[in-house]
């Protein structure tokens, strides 16, 4: 096999809660990611010119990122000498709580270990997703799920039926500067979320006037819903009329998706 060709899907958070904070500096979560069909679309092909990377995004063109950082992890483990060309069209929004770039890493790792014949098992592909990031293991892992600790202990769930309307405000957010600002929101208020849904609405709230326009304008009469710490917002529906009037509502430089849960990963064929 020279060439594999794959979709790499974003996640939403149906709920998370922030719990305390590990001397390793992440987070203890609850959360409950849902698998949507919003792609990346990579590749990945034998080279003889070492790693590199080729996008729409040029600044994943270099080895500062989850997708370098996966194949050079696999290329030691495997002890390969040449290398891979990958190419990606970047789709998911970047900072937006989607899971793009963990669901890129874990799209590496579960190509690379087909095109180079690695025969790793699931559990130890497991086991290199969580040196890359938090998120990175639930890509691999395949199913919808609950995921506690930082978000690597996973539990089978099965998926929502909703449609899923995606609100992409276009503001690129940090997460470790998201998190930040929840420990000092947090010391500020004793503990206290005002927003059972998600814990980071209170300061992406706090931090964004137009979100807070549109959420006063939005909430009233719909469940508006956070992923991640942001940016991307969604609301799940049935029928088409139940969202016409939030679509009137959208600013109109923000973008929006229609989408629809996804069962399983499109990566578990691959696994």
């Amino acid at each position: 096999m020279s060439l594999i060709e794959l979709k790499s899907p974003a996640k939403i958070n149906l709920y998370l809660k922030v719990l305390q904070k590990k001397d390793d500096g992440y987070h203890n979560i609850e959360t409950c990611f849902q698998y949507i069909d919003l792609y990346d679309h990579m590749s990945f092909k034998n080279s003889e010119n070492g790693i590199s990377i080729e996008s729409n995004n040029a600044f994943l063109e270099c080895s500062n990122n989850t997708i370098y950082q996966s194949a050079k992890l696999l290329a030691d483990i495997g002890d390969i000498s040449s290398g891979v060309n990958i190419k990606i069209e970047k789709n998911i929004p970047i900072g937006a709580g989607l899971g793009g770039g963990s669901s890129n890493a874990a799209s590496t790792i579960v190509a690379l270990n087909k095109l180079w014949g690695l025969g790793l098992n699931k559990n130890k592909m497991l086991e290199i997703a969580k040196k890359i990031g938090a998120d990175v293991p639930f890509f691999i892992y395949g199913d919808n799920a609950y995921g506690k600790g930082i978000g690597d202990t996973l539990e089978f769930k099965e998926s929502i039926r909703d449609k899923i309307l995606l609100i992409d405000p276009k503001i690129n957010n940090s997460s470790a500067e998201m998190f930040e600002l929840f420990d000092n929101f947090k010391q500020s208020n004793k503990n206290t979320s005002n927003y059972p849904q998600n814990d980071f609405w209170d300061v992406f709230l706090e931090g964004n006037k137009s979100i807070r326009e549109f959420f006063t304008k939005i909430n009233k009469n719909n469940d508006l819903n956070l992923s991640g710490s942001g940016s991307c917002m969604f609301v799940k529906y049935n029928k088409r009329e139940d969202i016409e009037g939030i679509l009137k509502k959208i600013p109109s430089n923000w973008r929006f998706f229609f989408c629809k849960p996804l069962q399983y990963s499109p990566l578990m064929k691959f696994v």
